[in-house]
């Protein structure tokens, strides 16, 4: 790949790419690296490239001029080599957002030309003559498009063949695949009275890659709801984990099994609650109180299922095939992470063949839950109900919960 950079600061360009793992590619020429001083491609005695902005305002704006005859040169340069047209890029506040995507997209070219803004900014006509888009690498404002131009660079340039040592030193990262890198650790084992994870001691890569997938879907969560959720829409469950020997699901009919479906229930209801009702309406969650709950959802036309796993029980989930809903779903805290809770909610589906779309309804603060079931093809449809503190005695913070519906084939 060849990458040229049209700037007022080449020296502090080409002294960014010339260090580090960079320096060290471009050294062994795994890529093509040029950058331009605009100025030496003005047409004035005193190497001007600014002038004030027509219509009035602060600031100045560059020169149309150095600039075209700047990339017009890296053009020839190109074909010369017997390369295409270079892909052009200016870095300008107004651009489209910068991500991982793009830097994937940007890769593939084997050409790319990056124009660095100064000042106010630059005559907009240059941009419309040879720009094929604008970037920001951020909502915020610099002194000029030098530092965004090496973000671009960086970022494009790692992902050539050869500069990182391993292909999977960028696929494992941040925003590769969509989520937040996993947490990462190093000797010592103790640092401090913090430990390093147990796991990733064991030695057994499977365990540890499950981990590291666990980790990174739960930072994503937590950290940027947003990518979390673009993820979920484009990463669907396509494959339920396989279920294992002593592994099975019982309808609920004795007095054992009621027990210890009210158990459950007020287990479940208490954890998704918590953070979000107050301790008087907590103080409730009993399974004696949770029990009558059951009993009069089945009087309704609910059925419950328990989970067991080698004859403990771990899980709950209720259907009911009057109204196609589905609801109760829990696994105890010791379980997850198995792929239970997935397995229950295809099992509580299917218990309904009779609906089409089947219903479920989450509060929009469990995002672990809200996750999955959107994962497995439930989507949202309305909001069921709304939980106010100023109106709503039992809620302490202000939450709503989601109706969602199943829609995949």
């Amino acid at each position: 790949m060849r990458i040229d950079i049209v700037t007022l600061f080449p020296e502090l360009c080409d002294s960014f790419l010339s260090a580090s793992i960079l320096g060290r590619a471009r050294a062994k020429n795994l890529f093509e690296a040029h950058c331009h001083q605009i100025r030496d491609y003005t047409t004035n005695k005193q190497k001007q490239t600014d002038d004030y902005p027509y219509g009035g305002g602060c600031g100045m704006v560059l020169y149309a001029q150095p600039i075209a005859d700047c990339l017009r040169a890296v053009q020839k340069q190109c074909a010369d080599q017997g390369r295409a047209k270079p892909h052009v890029v200016f870095l300008t506040a107004a651009g489209q957002p910068y991500n991982e995507e793009t830097a994937k997209r940007l890769a593939q070219y084997d050409a790319l030309t990056l124009v660095c803004g100064h000042y106010e900014g630059i005559d907009q006509r240059v941009i419309d003559a040879f720009g094929d888009e604008e970037i920001s690498i951020g909502d915020y404002v610099l002194t000029g498009g030098e530092l965004a131009s090496l973000v671009v660079a960086d970022s494009v340039l790692r992902l050539q063949p050869g500069v990182l040592a391993e292909e999977k030193g960028y696929q494992d990262e941040s925003y590769w695949d969509g989520l937040l890198e996993y947490p990462q650790y190093t000797r010592p084992e103790v640092w401090e009275g913090r430990a390093v994870p147990p796991v990733l001691l064991t030695g057994d890569h499977k365990k540890i890659d499950s981990w590291r997938g666990q980790q990174s879907r739960t930072r994503t969560r937590l950290r940027r709801p947003d990518l979390y959720e673009r993820w979920c829409e484009t990463h669907p469950l396509t494959e339920l984990p396989k279920w294992k020997r002593g592994e099975n699901m019982r309808l609920v009919k004795t007095d054992e099994q009621w027990n210890i479906a009210a158990e459950l229930f007020a287990e479940g209801r208490y954890a998704v609650c918590k953070d979000v009702c107050t301790p008087l309406y907590l103080d409730t969650l009993t399974p004696e109180h949770c029990g009558e709950a059951l009993q009069l959802d089945r009087k309704n036309g609910w059925a419950f299922y328990l989970h067991y796993t080698k004859n403990a029980a771990d899980g709950l989930v209720g259907v009911c095939h009057k109204t196609g809903q589905i609801g109760h779903l829990f696994v105890t805290a010791s379980a997850r992470e198995q792929g239970i809770g997935s397995k229950m909610l295809d099992f509580a589906r299917k218990k309904l063949p009779e609906h089409a779309h089947p219903t479920l309804t989450v509060l929009d603060t469990n995002t672990r839950a809200l996750a999955l079931y959107r994962r497995m093809g439930w989507h949202p449809v309305g909001v069921e109900a709304v939980y106010d503190p100023a109106t709503d005695a039992t809620a302490s913070v202000y939450c709503q919960e989601l109706k969602l519906r199943y829609e995949a084939q």
